[in-house]
């Protein structure tokens, strides 16, 4: 099955040039020209990847962007007029993934697909010799990427499964932000090390016996009290 994007941006002609050049790729796609489309397209059916205007009628997709984040780590590409720094580092702090500025070329748009989808399947794949990881009551199934806690299955989304294994795997040792950026988002996010406090703190309200600790002015760590003792 072919991956489905939708693309969520209220100039119609935009709409319709990225079209073409994604399904030229082979993509399915859905056009939607609001944020409350966006929004029961994610209901009903959710897309593998999002692009995303930022200047939307009704709710914005700053706004919406947040919304997919707080529950899913699906890719998603932002596009949007504004040019200015600090509204990239704000739509990449939001949860995007990546962000282009108007006027682009749609070949560029799909260029960053492909890197984009690339990188998901590369974080799905699993190529560690051991299947299970334990740390107190947690259990990590990576083969299948399950998660078990006091014995029963966690939904959990892909950024919370690789911070969780990469801490379970490393039990006990500090990770500064820096690391976690790079380790949990890639070497080629652009954007601040509050994403990682706000992983962490989903993290934490799922998870609220876990002894994931903060290391003050550093990062954090795993605390495994089989191996402290």
């Amino acid at each position: 099955m072919n991956e489905h994007i939708a693309v969520v941006e209220d100039d119609p002609n935009i709409r319709n040039i990225v079209s073409a050049f994604l399904k030229k790729e082979g993509y399915e796609v859905t056009l939607l020209s609001s944020a409350e489309e966006g929004m029961k397209l994610w209901k009903d059916t959710p897309p593998d990847m999002w692009v995303l205007d930022i200047m939307l009628p009704g709710m914005n997709g700053y706004d919406f962007c947040k919304e997919i984040r707080d529950y899913s780590d699906v890719p998603i590409i932002i596009i949007s007029a504004k040019d200015e720094e600090i509204d990239k580092i704000l739509g990449l702090e939001l949860g995007g993934d990546d962000y282009l500025t108007k006027p682009f070329s749609p070949r560029e748009l799909v260029a960053r697909v492909k890197r984009l989808f690339k990188r998901a399947q590369n974080n799905i794949s699993t190529k560690d010799k051991q299947d299970v990881v334990q740390v107190d009551e947690l259990h990590i199934h990576k083969n299948d990427r399950r998660i078990l806690w006091n014995g029963k299955e966690q939904d959990v989304t892909t950024k919370e499964f690789t911070m969780l294994l990469l801490f379970a795997e490393n039990a006990n040792r500090a990770f500064s932000r820096e690391e976690l950026l790079v380790k949990v988002w890639g070497e080629d996010y652009f954007g601040s090390d509050r994403a990682v406090d706000d992983l962490v703190k989903r993290i934490r309200k799922k998870f609220p016996e876990l002894q994931l600790e903060t290391v003050w002015g550093y990062g954090y760590r795993l605390r495994n009290e089989e191996d402290s003792k």
